[in-house]
């Protein structure tokens, strides 16, 4: 079969093309609404921070993004953003614990975070309180690590349950602040909640958000945060950076990021990163995170990396001393 001029021409053009089709979808992207996966039940902090983000990233993109919550520990959500089809069209929520502690801790995690998915930017952070029971001597961080180094093993404090990033809190507390609180595992931070609030427990961690009402009517007494800065509405309560424990001040803040699938290409992950940032500069969002006690915290994809990467080796360093075995 003999091809003229004319017919190699045609052929080669039509390769061209085919050749330009991933080019020209990614410049295109979006065409369709973007699904953005969030590990977690409705309602809680992580859920609300991801449709508030959501909902102003598609002034930027152009098209809506549909928040899709799966429960299951943040387990199955991060496996669902790291085995989709790496087209942009499905992301995700990653948190401290989905990124950085599930991988340790659970077994049954299937997701490496640094090679199962792309980092595109932190989104957001959320202050931790530490607080004591009324009827609880001490006041002051002083006065609570006094109290507590006095009497090891005697005062409760809860978790989420074993496994959990408020338990490697508390076992970062107890090695850092040289003291033993006796920990108590719980079925979620709720009812570790309700305990502090009877005194069942003397001493509790909870993120401000879900704390913020019962320490205003006075049923909890904070002591510490964990933040970046002090509270503007807990002026008074230093955080532990100032109080001289920088790694558990950076341990106890709570953080939330959008990733997507580890081979989306990199012209749309700079498209998603784009948006994320624009959104999370819209004062309006910025202010309704203020007011549920969460900052912003855009920044690069790199930034966000090494900030997986650095709270892994942590938590890897706290669950080999506390001698924590992965469930």
């Amino acid at each position: 079969m003999q091809f003229t001029r004319r017919r190699l021409a045609a052929i080669s053009a039509a390769l061209l093309g085919l050749l330009a089709l991933p080019a020209l979808a990614q410049d295109s992207y979006p065409q369709r609404p973007v699904k953005l996966i969030v590990p977690f039940a409705p309602g809680g902090s992580t859920d609300i921070v991801a449709r508030l983000v959501a909902d102003r990233m598609q002034a930027t993109l152009g098209q809506p993004v549909v928040v899709d919550n799966r429960t299951g520990g943040g387990m199955i959500g991060s496996e669902a953003v790291a085995r989709a089809e790496a087209d942009g069209y499905t992301v995700g929520i990653g948190t401290a614990s989905t990124l950085t502690v599930n991988p340790i801790l659970l077994k049954a995690n299937r997701v490496d975070p640094l090679k199962d998915l792309a980092p595109i930017t932190m989104l957001a952070t959320v202050p931790t309180v530490f607080m004591v029971h009324p009827s609880f001597t001490g006041r002051s961080f002083e006065q609570v690590v006094a109290e507590v180094r006095a009497k090891p093993d005697f005062y409760n404090i809860g978790s989420a349950g074993t496994g959990s990033i408020s338990h490697l809190l508390i076992e970062a507390m107890n090695t850092d602040l040289r003291f033993k609180l006796r920990h108590v595992p719980y079925r979620g931070m709720g009812p570790a909640l309700t305990a502090a609030l009877s005194g069942e427990t003397e001493v509790s961690i909870d993120q401000y958000p879900s704390s913020a009402a019962h320490i205003k009517s006075g049923k909890l007494l904070p002591f510490a945060v964990g933040a970046p800065k002090r509270l503007e509405a807990l002026p008074s309560v230093p955080t532990l950076k100032e109080l001289g424990q920088p790694d558990l001040n950076e341990l106890s803040m709570t953080w939330f990021g959008l990733v997507a699938p580890a081979k989306t290409p990199p012209a749309i992950q700079k498209k998603l990163h784009d948006a994320a940032v624009a959104a999370l500069r819209d004062p309006a969002l910025a202010a309704r995170l203020k007011e549920l006690g969460a900052d912003a915290a855009a920044g690069s994809a790199e930034a966000f990396r090494a900030k997986i990467e650095s709270g892994l080796a942590r938590n890897r360093r706290i669950v080999q001393a506390a001698g924590i075995n992965p469930e």
